[in-house]
């Protein structure tokens, strides 16, 4: 991969006129640039800045961070998805916290052994905030590189990964900020993952073998994921006295501790929801269907059907009762649950 070094001019020259404008790139802060970069996992750019902004308003800094509690972080994360991240964001806070740190180690090898910061983060927190020569190897960049060098293997393999991070550790420049983010570019405006790339816009598409033989749709490879579970669900909103039932999930697994409507497996006809309900002592009104909709998670996929029930009487221990306005502003309700939140609100 000696020619691999032959990039690095025309890719700094490309960044510097075409790179977007984004709140994470005006600042040198270890703590801002970290909480991006977790942001960005999973998510789309467009999507995070809306978050990014509001987060550090609320949560300026590590100290701010450890102290906030897990309901409100949960709050400023809802939305995004992938909410360990958010719980791994508070842990590393309180790690640091508790060793006397003011911010994030300074060491590639220190800031991977933190919660929720891998290879791909500590390599761009690392480069991007402290120059180091650590490069973020990320989907993007394996994109890049592997239509570069028509490699076929499986870019989900560790051993894949940790060849192009000795390899492009080796070119980087003593900028290695515009560096590392100019490669990221490169794979979510030129180089990208659907449709066909804009190969013709491309600065180092001299060296890529996949442009110069036609092959760029061939590559990356990636191992195909395992087919996702489907899960049928009945989404049931009990309504009493202008408030509204919520409940809080269990601490681990899907969607740890956030809050979700009251629900249950299968999907119930009216008259099956009747039933269903007696035993939560629930004296009913009315019934209104919300209709169908689904949420597709990484490895589940939630069929959902929806319903409104006015009550008449309630057993008040057995939930949360909130207002719309509560709901909406102080409680985490998981995305799952938007279509269905969104009825309430209208």
């Amino acid at each position: 991969m000696q020619e691999l070094k032959q990039i690095v001019k025309p890719l700094l020259t490309w960044f510097e006129k075409e790179k977007r404008d984004l709140p994470w790139r005006h600042t040198s802060d270890s703590y801002k640039i970290w909480i991006s970069e977790i942001m960005l996992q999973q998510t789309r750019v467009e999507a995070v800045k809306v978050y990014y902004e509001r987060f550090l308003k609320e949560l300026p800094t590590l100290q701010d961070l450890t102290n906030t509690s897990e309901d409100k972080l949960l709050k400023l994360w809802e939305g995004l998805g992938y909410y360990s991240r958010a719980r791994n964001l508070k842990k590393c806070a309180e790690q640091l916290i508790q060793n006397n740190q003011t911010e994030l180690p300074r060491d590639y090898e220190l800031l991977k052994k933190l919660p929720g910061i891998g290879s791909y983060a500590a390599g761009s927190i690392g480069s991007i905030a402290y120059n180091l020569k650590t490069p973020a190897i990320d989907g993007n960049v394996l994109r890049v590189m592997t239509r570069i060098f028509e490699d076929d293997r499986d870019i989900m393999r560790e051993k894949v990964r940790k060849e192009y991070f000795e390899e492009i550790s080796k070119i980087m420049p003593d900028n290695t900020r515009d560096f590392t983010e100019s490669l990221m570019e490169l794979g979510a405006l030129i180089c990208v993952p659907n449709g066909e790339p804009l190969c013709k816009k491309c600065p180092i598409s001299f060296l890529c073998q996949a442009f110069i033989h036609g092959t760029t749709n061939k590559y990356p490879n990636k191992k195909k994921e395992a087919k996702r579970k489907i899960e049928i669900k009945t989404i049931i909103i009990l309504e009493y006295n202008e408030k509204i039932a919520i409940q809080k999930r269990p601490s681990t697994g899907l969607l740890a501790s956030m809050y979700e409507f009251y629900n249950c497996e299968n999907k119930l006809s009216e008259k099956q929801l009747i039933e269903y309900l007696k035993k939560d002592r629930v004296e009913l009104k009315d019934i209104t269907a919300l209709g169908d909709t689904k949420h597709i998670f990484s490895h589940i996929e939630w069929h959902m059907t929806g319903y409104l029930v006015h009550c008449k009487k309630i057993n008040e221990n057995r939930f949360l009762w909130v207002t719309p306005e509560k709901l909406e502003n102080t409680y985490s309700l998981p995305t799952a649950f938007h279509f269905y939140a969104k009825q309430i609100k209208r």
